[in-house]
């Protein structure tokens, strides 16, 4: 309810908190645009942006007032943000560089994330379901791929991985046109994690993370996974990659941790 900003200029060791309570909410979602300008977005179509790097921050919204959780710009003059009311509905909406709504295209799905790799192509991830766009945003098509509630996506080049709060882990090489299913989270042989947000280092060694102080890894591509020793019990929810080679793990109550692999 403060809109804690953390920001460090040091690669992640030290970091710098500063409150923006004119916001009045909590901040969910961050993006950045190709020009270095960075927008969080949260309840009641709040925005907050920068365009130095974080030194200022100033206070915009979406007069729809929705619960936004996602935010990208697929161009410098194009935002691309995403809400969503109890996974039961998600909206996708485009607005300008002053947050007015250009266009809003509504789902009967919540949605959890969204990811943008050029100027034509977006993906959105949500409650049993991803959507894709080729087109600049005219259109969004739903993907071959179920079983989840996916929450996050890894993305180098053509190949994606993604995870779901049930557990699931999923790979393509062609940028979603086909899957492979490389975790089922609902197997009641394996154990049930509910992950948050998935990372690849390289093409063999990935991690996620999750509920209950949740780190998971993998050095086969993601076909198998193992569980790294338990540091916290608080809910990890995304995972980072430092410009050393370290991992920053961010968590419940202001957990900040760092791993090196």
């Amino acid at each position: 309810d403060r809109a804690t900003v953390l920001s460090s200029t040091d690669g992640g060791y030290k970091w710098t908190a500063n409150n923006y309570p004119a916001a009045g909410k909590a901040m969910y979602g961050l993006g950045a645009s190709s020009t270095g300008a960075i927008y969080m977005c949260g309840v009641d179509g709040t925005v907050l942006h920068t365009a130095d790097t974080g030194a200022t921050w100033q206070l915009g919204r979406i007069l729809d007032w929705r619960h936004y959780v996602g935010a990208a710009f697929p161009t410098p003059d194009t935002g691309l943000f995403i809400s969503t009311v109890l996974q039961r509905e998600g909206c996708i909406t485009q607005v300008d560089t002053a947050f007015r709504i250009i266009s809003q295209d509504t789902f009967s799905l919540g949605f959890n994330s969204v990811y943008v790799t050029n100027a034509s192509t977006a993906y959105v991830l949500g409650y049993g379901a991803i959507l894709r766009t080729t087109d600049y945003r005219r259109t969004w098509q739903y993907l071959d791929i179920k079983g989840d509630n996916f929450t996050a996506m890894h993305i180098s080049g053509s190949k994606m991985w993604v995870c779901g709060a049930n557990g699931s882990i999923f790979y393509t090489a062609n940028a979603g046109n086909t899957w492979q299913r490389l975790r089922n989270g609902n197997s009641l042989a394996i154990p049930r994690y509910m992950l948050r947000d998935i990372l690849f280092t390289n093409d063999n060694n990935g991690w996620a993370v999750g509920d209950n102080g949740l780190l998971i890894y993998s050095n086969d591509g993601g076909h198998h996974w193992m569980e790294y020793a338990s540091f916290t019990t608080s809910a990890l929810r995304s995972i980072a990659l430092c410009p050393n080679g370290d991992l920053l793990i961010a968590g419940d109550a202001g957990d900040l941790f760092r791993l090196r692999p």
